[in-house]
């Protein structure tokens, strides 16, 4: 057997040294032979095809621990393994589709605002409604949801007092729903307001960090909202009939999806896919939330849900709900009851908000 020095044999697969002892690591690419004294590693030629395919992989842009596992299947079977690069890349086509509608949202409201003021000289408002369901497992309901006319909000409890705790997170920000709003400074307004509401959870809980509550919130100013999130519940906005996620969910799963360690199809089976890594809870001090503002455009529509429906209903089905129910009160029934009909294994909690402009009826 041939045997190349890691030097000669990163020359001959086009990978550098550092990578190669990466993936020795990694035990992705172990060299044939290690010198006892030196530790200089050697390479038998007959590596070289596994090394290739590791580049090729690579290229692809490919994870690693996807790579390890097309490379053990081309040890024993190159037919599943040209299976997997094409499952892989199938994922990859998908992905990018979805990215490229969000880049069409984005080019569609940079376009419509170039001087990116955010003003309108139309007068908008919101169409709106809120609803809870206990569904059609868990014997209590840990959500709560809330709209009203500059506030939308969804919180999911968790613990022994997760009820309370959700409870006492959407109360504290109520009185953002009758205050008026200042033109500016509404996200420091907000993040006071979330301070008030990590209070309110932490006297619900009693001092425990087994007790607490996701926080989803919308806050309404007549030409923007102003989000602020922490946890897995969700917010969406369909516009122009395409459907975009404009939270991003803070659990372990996801940070495993955006480090390139798990694929989001095997997200859904994980067993730690319900692990928060932000959430208010009854521990001193909660983690920091993501807050930002958004531009409303007339026609748009906002969903705000726990992941007692997220995790259960595809986004492809919730956007055709979204489209094809109706008023914001027909639509939030319907997608409790998809969720119910999915089998219902969580709570599930949804506020549908239409932006129209003011005086319009037809949203009602």
């Amino acid at each position: 057997m041939g045997m190349l020095t890691i030097g000669a044999f990163a020359k001959a697969c086009r990978l550098s040294p550092k990578a190669l002892r990466l993936y020795d690591q990694l035990d992705l690419l172990r060299p044939a032979r290690v010198d006892p004294d030196t530790g200089y590693r050697y390479y038998a030629t007959a590596q070289l095809e596994q090394a290739r395919l590791v580049v090729w992989l690579r290229r692809l842009g490919m994870p690693l621990a996807e790579i390890r596992r097309v490379c053990l299947l081309h040890d024993r079977d190159t037919t599943s393994a040209a299976r997997e690069i094409r499952a892989h890349w199938a994922r990859v086509e998908a992905e990018t589709a979805v990215r490229r509608d969000l880049a069409a949202f984005l080019i569609a409201h940079l376009e419509s605002d170039p001087d990116g003021s955010g003003e309108d000289t139309a007068m908008l408002e919101l169409r709106y409604c809120a609803h809870s369901d206990t569904g059609r497992v868990r014997a209590a309901n840990q959500d709560a949801a809330y709209a009203g006319a500059r506030l939308l909000a969804v919180a999911d409890g968790f613990g022994p007092a997760g009820a309370p705790a959700s409870s006492a997170a959407v109360e504290a920000l109520r009185f953002l729903d009758t205050e008026e709003i200042p033109a500016g400074g509404v996200l420091t307004l907000l993040e006071d307001a979330v301070r008030g509401a990590e209070q309110a959870v932490r006297d619900a809980a009693g001092g425990s960090d087994d007790v607490g509550t996701t926080l989803t919130a919308l806050l309404w100013t007549g030409s923007r909202l102003a989000l602020v999130h922490l946890g897995d519940s969700r917010a969406y906005v369909l516009r122009q009939g395409g459907l975009f996620r404009i939270t991003h969910d803070h659990t372990v799963v996801q940070s495993m999806i955006d480090e390139g360690r798990l694929t989001a199809e095997e997200a859904v089976s994980h067993p730690q896919r319900a692990l928060l890594l932000k959430a208010l809870t009854g521990a001193e001090p909660s983690a920091e939330p993501d807050l930002r503002l958004h531009d409303a455009h007339p026609g748009d529509r906002y969903l705000l849900c726990s992941d007692g429906l997220s995790s259960v209903l595809p986004e492809d089905r919730v956007r055709d709900l979204l489209v094809s129910s109706g008023s914001p009160q027909r639509t939030v029934r319907a997608l409790v009851g998809a969720a119910n009909e999915a089998g219902g294994p969580d709570n599930v909690s949804c506020v549908v908000a239409d932006v129209v402009a003011a005086g319009d009826r037809a949203g009602v």
